[in-house]
């Protein structure tokens, strides 16, 4: 829409002059086609046949159906010929400096060319597997990442594990503290019940000592002196009929 409208006001310019001509030339809308995905095909790695050193094989192929097999040479002699003859072009100095220097070229390429080529060959397959090597590091060094990435998500799996681990340890150390304070609550409460024990024996042993006390000396306190006389007496008496009965057995 956009490229459209500025199409109908260049249009509406271009007649009133120059000024409107170049305002078309400025008006043009920009390359905003989409770009294609299609895969590049790769680059030949070597150059397509050719005959005579630059004639390319396919420009034979391409006359043969129509020419047959002697006609592309023949079309190259008559087109020589026809120049030639019509004195198109002229044969001088420098057609002979020109076919010195062809003749030197192709024996050249014929003669060193295939030990450029192999020279030219190995500097290229130096630095294919130069490229291949920072290649190689850089899937070895990513497999690492990879692998190390692996072993860091599998410890993060496993601190679920650890922090389960540790939940448990504390519920533990809860469950010990709580009960040990409430064996340490029994025993406080034990010792104070024993000591309440031990204070009403206590109380109870001083009131029997007391009360056996008190009968000792009530006894004693109601004896007189005759009565003292005569169970001594009494005493005695009875220690030496035991005597005789003893004597007499």
């Amino acid at each position: 829409m956009l490229s459209r409208t500025a199409l109908l006001s260049a249009n509406a310019l271009k007649s009133k002059g120059p000024l409107g001509a170049g305002l078309v030339q400025a008006s043009h809308s920009l390359h905003t086609s989409a770009q294609s995905l299609a895969p590049v095909p790769p680059l030949p790695e070597k150059g397509g046949k050719v005959r005579h050193g630059i004639i390319p094989e396919e420009f034979f192929q391409l006359l043969y159906p129509k020419t047959g097999v002697t006609g592309p040479y023949m079309l190259g002699t008559g087109l020589l010929v026809y120049l030639l003859s019509k004195e198109l072009y002229i044969v001088n100095h420098e057609t002979m400096s020109a076919a010195s220097i062809g003749a030197v070229i192709i024996y050249g390429i014929k003669k060193f060319g295939p030990s450029v080529a192999a020279f030219a060959d190995k500097l290229n397959e130096e630095k294919v597997a130069k490229a291949q090597e920072v290649k190689d590091l850089a899937l070895t060094s990513l497999t690492q990442a990879i692998e190390e990435e692996k072993k860091q998500q599998w410890r993060a799996e496993g601190r679920s594990m650890l922090f389960d681990a540790k939940r448990n340890n504390v519920a533990m150390l809860l469950e010990t503290n709580f009960r040990e304070r409430i064996h340490m609550v029994t025993n406080e409460v034990k010792k104070r019940l024993d000591y309440q024990i031990a204070l009403q024996n206590l109380h109870r042993q001083m009131e029997q000592e007391h009360m056996i006390n008190w009968v000792e000396k009530s006894v004693i306190g109601s004896i007189t002196p005759q009565q003292e006389k005569e169970s001594i007496a009494k005493c005695i008496s009875d220690l030496k009929a035991l005597a005789k009965a003893k004597a007499t057995v």
